[in-house]
């Protein structure tokens, strides 16, 4: 295989700045307002119950608006991901802010080596397990991290989402691509970002791959995590099929026609056992 982690970091060093410019990510709104959340942490509020005095690592962090988030509701906040450009512009974002944030580079597997101590709080938010090739490896991560006691929680795109085709018009759902994991990955070369953009992207390749609710669910309990919540929603955070959702007044995206026949996310939470 390829080395997927080279081919990806390339894509998303180059998102970073972009992404931070962007008023998708609203970061100008988080330096303004000291209350100011994102709205995928907002989202799940009701699930997150009290984060405060917990000590929480998000992975797959991006520029930490999520991290950053969670660190206002309270948890001691560090943050793990493997571009460094990306890590660059969530300093930024933390210092502009206030902030006491620890952000560390490393890939996702290697999260164990890389962070000190264990977490009461492991957090996982939307468009991360995609890029990773191998579940069952991550939910063993996430279990090394974790405190006994401690809480695995993980809101994604829904694998049923995953594996539609993105481009028909005619209305249909069709799904095209893999619903479970792969050995090799799906491949992609596509220009743009999922966030507005006036940049002009050069690393455009992508490797990715899909993972079947059951084998998210079954690594999670094979890792030996007991499984406390499972909840599938009928929004996502983006307009995940262009010219074919409504926005909500949540500030999600909905399928506009008989939205009930998609998942579109779901929020999936577990605990270290005592």
């Amino acid at each position: 295989m390829t080395d997927y982690l080279e081919i990806n970091r390339a894509n998303w060093d180059e998102r970073a700045a972009p992404h931070a410019a962007s008023p998708g990510y609203q970061v100008q709104s988080f330096v303004d307002d000291p209350s100011y959340l994102s709205d995928v942490v907002r989202f799940d509020l009701p699930r997150l119950g009290d984060v405060a005095g917990l000590r929480g690592v998000h992975l797959q962090c991006h520029i930490g608006t999520d991290t950053l988030s969670l660190s206002r509701l309270g948890a001691s906040m560090t943050g793990l991901d493997f571009s460094g450009a990306a890590l660059e512009q969530a300093r930024s974002l933390a210092a502009r802010a206030g902030a006491d944030i620890e952000y560390v580079q490393s890939d996702l597997y290697s999260a164990r080596s890389a962070l000190d101590g264990d977490f009461d709080l492991v957090f996982t938010g939307i468009g991360a397990l995609g890029w990773l090739p191998d579940i069952k490896r991550w939910a063993q991560t996430v279990a090394s991290l974790l405190a006994p006691g401690g809480r695995l929680f993980l809101r994604e795109g829904h694998p049923v989402l995953w594996s539609l085709d993105y481009y028909r018009t005619d209305g249909l759902l069709s799904l095209t691509e893999p619903y479970f994991e792969q050995k090799e990955p799906q491949i992609f070369d596509e220009p743009g970002t999922y966030v507005e953009s006036d940049h002009q992207f050069q690393h455009t390749l992508t490797h990715e791959w899909n993972h079947g609710l059951g084998e998210i669910v079954t690594a999670v309990l094979e890792a030996g995590l007991v499984l406390t919540g499972l909840e599938e929603h009928q929004s996502v955070p983006w307009e995940a099929l262009p010219g074919r959702m409504r926005k909500l007044d949540t500030k999600e995206w909905q399928l506009t026609e008989k939205p009930e026949r998609l998942p579109h996310t779901y929020t999936l939470q577990a605990r270290k056992p005592v």
